[in-house]
């Protein structure tokens, strides 16, 4: 079988970035090992899955354009409108508000099964090929490109392949692609939790002495008491609290948030995931791009992963159908170089300041502990200050593709 173009991994990243090139004129090829249908429909009192990501108006800008948007909102997403982040070792506050730079919200938090579900619905719609439950197991150059062979003997033959396969990618393994990579020497705690009282549509995150803690508004058949947690702390911190029982790890998840918004009442089943950092040294080679989680992956801190891989997605189809439309050689580094020199920098300089908001807030120095909370406290006052911060959050920064671009008026 040949394609133009294949896409190996249909998560969020490459559903998406199939999805933007189906007026491309390309022959688009989805490849996954899980299947391709989408699952039972969720019930609006279902439990939560405990994987969510906070989507910018970017990224919804992005799903917005491709039809996918109101799949989402039917299913279930939680908009919040403001952010408070405060140190817990001191006094430094900031708060963000959506008014503050004229927006609607500063984003949703979406379960990604929920946003997987609503682009596969999408993808049965739109003319792209889709191969599930089809496993990569070699990979090698041929004449023409690429040839794939996958577990069941069958190959798959195309000029231009696209790993979209996740933070431990298979095709960037098999294609030998070069990384760096770092553990952070802290594990991340997730699951959701129901307080006392409403999370005020309000993403919530506590700088404590371990790590970072996030409560991040959900909302279930109009029950606006949940939140999602993300609590990152080192390995044997991470052991001892996940060894607790529900009621002990909610006192503790209490005492840690600073008991915010009251007490927490109930807890679901937690998952505890390694944190690890990964950046590819290029993300192009001869007919071979890495996209998302493939290319970078970072630590939760701000729930930026996906919108920078919604962003790599949204920019590669761009770049792709300027170059089809010229008659260019869309496998050529000349044309795939296009899309590096316009996603590395923006995902450098977020993973450079996660890691450097990460670090600031670890240090027990005394001298930075006063340094950080002075500057949460000027930053707060400063209402230019806190604009810039808010259109970050906004996922409005930066060189963004046309499909993220706002509608003229």
């Amino acid at each position: 079988m040949h394609a133009d173009l294949i896409i190996v991994g249909a998560g969020m990243v490459g559903s998406t970035l199939a999805l933007a090139l189906q007026e491309s004129g390309l022959r688009v090829l989805l490849l996954d090992g899980a299947s391709l249908e989408p699952g039972p429909a969720l019930a609006a009192d279902a439990a939560f899955e405990p994987r969510v990501s906070a989507l910018s108006v970017a990224s919804q800008r992005i799903l917005e354009r491709l039809a996918v948007w109101p799949g989402i909102i039917a299913r279930r997403a939680t908009a919040y409108d403001a952010m408070c982040v405060w140190d817990g070792s001191g006094t430094g506050q900031i708060d963000f508000h959506a008014a503050s730079v004229h927006a609607e919200h500063l984003g949703h938090i979406v379960e990604n099964r929920v946003v997987q579900e609503a682009l596969l619905e999408r993808l049965r719609a739109a003319p792209i090929e889709r191969l599930g439950e089809a496993r990569l197991e070699q990979l090698r150059r041929s004449a023409g490109g690429w040839l794939l062979t996958l577990a069941d003997g069958r190959q798959l033959r195309t000029p231009l392949l696209v790993a979209a396969d996740g933070a431990r990618s298979r095709v960037r393994q098999l294609a030998g692609c070069a990384t760096r990579e770092w553990d952070y020497l802290h594990h991340a705690i997730v699951t959701s939790v129901r307080c006392s009282q409403p999370h005020q549509a309000t993403a919530w995150q506590r700088f404590t002495d371990s790590g970072p803690l996030a409560f991040l508004p959900l909302t279930r058949a109009g029950d606006a008491h949940w939140c999602s947690i993300v609590w990152s702390c080192p390995p044997a911190e991470a052991e001892a609290l996940m060894a607790l029982e529900d009621t002990d790890f909610a006192a503790a998840l209490e005492r840690a948030f600073e008991a915010r918004l009251g007490r927490v009442l109930q807890v679901d089943p937690r998952h505890c995931v390694p944190l690890r950092q990964c950046h590819a040294r290029r993300y192009v080679e001869p007919g071979l791009v890495l996209i998302g989680d493939a290319a970078h992956s970072i630590h939760p801190l701000a729930g930026q992963g996906v919108n920078l891989g919604l962003l790599d997605a949204a920019v590669l189809a761009e770049v792709l159908q300027q170059a089809e439309a010229r008659g260019e050689t869309l496998a050529s580094t000349r044309v795939l170089g296009r899309y590096e020199r316009r996603r590395m920098p923006h995902n450098l300089a977020m993973m450079a300041a996660m890691e450097g908001f990460e670090r600031l807030f670890q240090s027990n120095d005394l001298r930075l502990r006063w340094l950080r909370n002075a500057g949460l406290r000027l930053v707060d006052r400063h209402y230019l200050a806190k604009g810039l911060f808010a259109r970050q959050a906004l996922g409005l920064g930066g060189d963004l593709p046309a499909l993220a671009r706002a509608l003229p008026a």
